[in-house]
C-alpha cells in the first residue's frame, strides 16, 4: 500500500487515485468562462509572440487594427470602440506615439478634442497585423468549417455584448446586432464562402 492510500483511512487504492485524478482539474473546467478565457489567454500569446517582431506589444495591435479601419478617430471613440476606458486608449496612445506608429492633433475649434490616426509606418505596421491575425485564427480555427466559424463569432460577440451591457458600455450594441443579422441571412442562404 502507497504512503498516498495510507493517509486515506477507509478507501482504496482506486478510490484515493479518483479523488486524487480529480483535484488536477482546472478549477473550472466545466465553465464556459474558462473555457473562453484560456482560449483567450492562448491567442493572446500567440498573437504576442508575433508582434515583438513589429516591436508591438498584445492590445497594441488592436488600436492600429481600429484606426486602420477608421482611419482617423477621437480619442472617444477609440476608447468605446476597443470597449476600454478613455485614460487606457490615452496611454496606447501615448506608447504607439513614441514609437512613431500613430500622431495626434487637437481639433482646431476645440483643444479637448483629439484626433488619432496612423502614420505611414503605423500603415505598414496595420498591414503586417493583418496578416499575423489570418495566421493565428487559422491556427486557432484548424477543423472548424465556415459554418462553425460563423456560428462561435457570433456566440462570442453576444457574449461580450451581454458583458458589456452589464457594465454599461452598450457603444457598439446596435453595430454587433447588425452583424449578427447579416451572419443569420447568410446562414439561412446557405452561404458558406464568408467564414
Amino acid at each position: 500500500m502507497s504512503v498516498a492510500e495510507q493517509d486515506l483511512p477507509g478507501r482504496s487504492g482506486d478510490a484515493a487515485r479518483r479523488k486524487s485524478s480529480k483535484a488536477l482539474r482546472p478549477p473550472g473546467s466545466r465553465s464556459v468562462g474558462w473555457a473562453l478565457v484560456q482560449a483567450a489567454r492562448m491567442h493572446r500569446g500567440r498573437v504576442g509572440d508575433r508582434l515583438a517582431s513589429l516591436d508591438l506589444f498584445a492590445g497594441q495591435e488592436q488600436v492600429v487594427q481600429a484606426l486602420a479601419a477608421a482611419g482617423t478617430m477621437t480619442m472617444g471613440d477609440l476608447a468605446a470602440t476597443l470597449r476600454v476606458r478613455p485614460p487606457t486608449a490615452s496611454k496606447t496612445i501615448t506608447r504607439l506615439a513614441a514609437l512613431g506608429v500613430v500622431e495626434r492633433r487637437t481639433e482646431a475649434g476645440d483643444g479637448r478634442i483629439v484626433r488619432v490616426r496612423l502614420t505611414e509606418s503605423g500603415l505598414a505596421k496595420a498591414a503586417a497585423i493583418e496578416r499575423l491575425w489570418e495566421e493565428v485564427e487559422d491556427e486557432m480555427l484548424d477543423g472548424f468549417d465556415p459554418k462553425e466559424k460563423r456560428r462561435l463569432r457570433k456566440l462570442l460577440r453576444r457574449a461580450t455584448r451581454n458583458l458589456a451591457e452589464a457594465a454599461g458600455l452598450e457603444a457598439h450594441a446596435a453595430a454587433d446586432a447588425a452583424e449578427d443579422l447579416e451572419t443569420e441571412a447568410l446562414e439561412a442562404a446557405g452561404d458558406d464562402d464568408r467564414d
